[in-house]
């Protein structure tokens, strides 16, 4: 793999990591093959490092995550719009950054906007690249109000 390739390849995993927390699209048991055995996810900045804390393992992550996803009952709709960012390939580790706003609605009936900073760790497999690192930071909020 070359690295423009390897760049292509990054974004597109984690664009199907973002589909894959979509609401109500989902697809059962591909979440965990975006992530490396090993994986750390986890929260930055005051807010999400109370909130999300640090989660370590390929299993472990996959059981955060679906306590937010159907059939638990979370959010009603939920869409992750991702901007674009930078990718920086070496060897077999690729690491990027990018902005991510979210909009959803809960159950509850409240609908919010955030924007987050994703820095991301990738190592590079010979069928794809795999998050090794995830870590969110929560940059604004504002509720959603209306139809």
């Amino acid at each position: 793999m070359n690295a423009g390739s390897s760049e292509r390849l990054v974004v597109d995993t984690l664009t199907r990591y973002l589909a894959l927390c979509d609401v109500p699209v989902r697809t059962e048991g591909e979440l965990g093959d975006l992530f490396t055995e090993d994986a750390v996810w986890e929260g930055g900045g005051s807010e999400y490092t109370e909130k999300f804390g640090r989660t370590e393992g390929r299993e472990a992550i996959v059981e955060m995550l679906s306590a937010y996803l159907p059939p638990a009952p979370h959010f009603l709709t939920n869409v992750h719009l991702l901007f674009p960012g930078v990718v920086y390939v070496k060897g077999i580790t690729a690491r990027g950054s990018w902005k991510m706003q979210q909009l959803s609605r809960y159950e509850s009936g409240a609908a919010e906007v955030m924007v987050a900073k994703l820095d991301v760790t990738f190592r590079i497999g010979p069928d794809r690249p795999r998050i090794s690192a995830f870590r969110t930071e929560r940059l604004f909020s504002a509720p959603l109000t209306g139809e």
